[in-house]
């Protein structure tokens, strides 16, 4: 999910050192909150105002609602960041919010602070907008008490115990602790879940042919909650695993390399089609220049193959892109997924030693579990 939003989002500040970013289905569910609240929920609780005050006023609300579900998202990385987890950034989209941390929690205890963490400062705003509803008169103590349900609804939906909610994940935090197993905890959590996306999906299902409100969203709410349970369950297989092992342990040593001098021809007909390889390490006289992958081959036109070489159309390696033999597999495969890169290199007194490749992660992953 994660790799999902990162795609197809920009970044709109830093907030404490945390990128924040608003994916594109953002301003799907902005522009549809706008309208709803400045056509129908101010003209009936403020009627006395102008037109253009309740497009005003919607367009704050909707700031101000992703304002708070940004404040909640802040909460849970704040708290890991206590715990050394780091934070990739926090994003914005159209079921609301997600803090992309880096890392799991190191203990059950962890696991629930950074949790409840964010429904708590979902209920703390919505005593604060309420206290100012209050206080304020008109348009604003409408403004203010819609503020003040919306947070009180986020933070009492997000404890609804079905992973990889906040309510999921303090269940799971308490599977953790009884069982002393955070992978059997994951799965536990993930399927419990999924159950309760299909009662979303069901119920949506059942309200759109039965007239009933808000039928469309539950089953929209359902299909992404099961979803992500679903991808939560297959990660923590995928990390059980991959528990304990090592680069070192699945990198290829013998590679197969090619000289920058060789034409694109060459590198086709005697590599690619020869070895049946994704990508080639690019070399010049023994130093370790970067990799070609198909990608950068079709980019060269079919007639210019004979003479364009290889050495022109690699793409440069960075740092990013490699890893130590001593680093955990799961590691490298969470970076090849974050730069979307099939195959990390290991580097060692400046020389190339090694490479690890999605498809040999998943042939250890497949041969382990049969």
């Amino acid at each position: 999910m994660n790799g999902t939003l990162s795609q197809g989002s920009w970044k709109i500040g830093t907030i404490m050192g945390i990128p924040v970013r608003v994916h594109i289905s953002w301003f799907i569910i902005f522009g549809f909150i706008t309208w709803s609240l400045s056509t129908f929920y101010f003209p009936q609780e403020a009627p006395d105002l102008p037109a253009a005050s309740y497009w005003t006023k919607g367009v704050l609300a909707a700031f101000l609602l992703f304002a708070s579900v940004g404040f909640h998202e802040l909460a849970h990385s704040l708290v890991a960041r206590r715990y050394t987890i780091p934070i990739e950034s926090i994003t914005l989209f159209i079921f609301g919010g997600v803090a992309q941390m880096q890392g799991e929690p190191p203990n059950p205890k962890a696991e629930f602070r950074i949790a409840i963490a964010g429904p708590l400062s979902s209920f703390f705003l919505a005593v604060l907008f309420l206290l100012l509803s209050m206080n304020a008169g008109g348009g604003f103590k409408a403004l203010f008490s819609y503020l003040a349900r919306i947070n009180l609804i986020i933070g009492a939906f997000n404890l609804i115990p079905g992973f990889p909610m906040d309510g999921g994940r303090v269940l799971r935090s308490a599977i953790w602790k009884r069982k002393k197993n955070f992978f059997s905890a994951t799965r536990t959590a993930a399927a419990i879940g999924q159950r309760i996306a299909l009662f979303f999906i069901f119920f949506g299902i059942f309200s759109i042919f039965t007239g009933m409100p808000g039928g469309l969203w539950l089953l929209l709410i359902g299909w992404f909650l099961y979803t992500a349970a679903q991808a939560s369950y297959q990660q923590s297989t995928l990390q059980e695993s991959l528990s304990g092992i090592k680069v070192r342990d699945i990198m290829v040593k013998d590679i197969v390399t090619l000289s920058a001098s060789t034409t694109i021809d060459e590198a086709v007909n005697a590599y690619f089609l020869r070895y049946g390889y994704g990508g080639f390490p690019v070399l010049r006289n023994g130093d370790f220049l970067g990799i070609i992958t198909l990608k950068e081959v079709k980019e060269v036109p079919r007639a210019d193959w004979p003479v364009v070489t290889v050495g022109t159309a690699f793409t440069t390696h960075e740092r990013k892109w490699e890893v130590s033999p001593e680093d955990d597999a799961m590691r490298a495969l969470e970076i090849m997924i974050r730069e979307d890169k099939g195959r990390l290199v290991i580097i060692e007194n400046g020389k190339l030693s090694g490479m690890i490749t999605r498809n040999g992660i998943a042939r250890y992953v497949q041969i382990k579990g049969t």
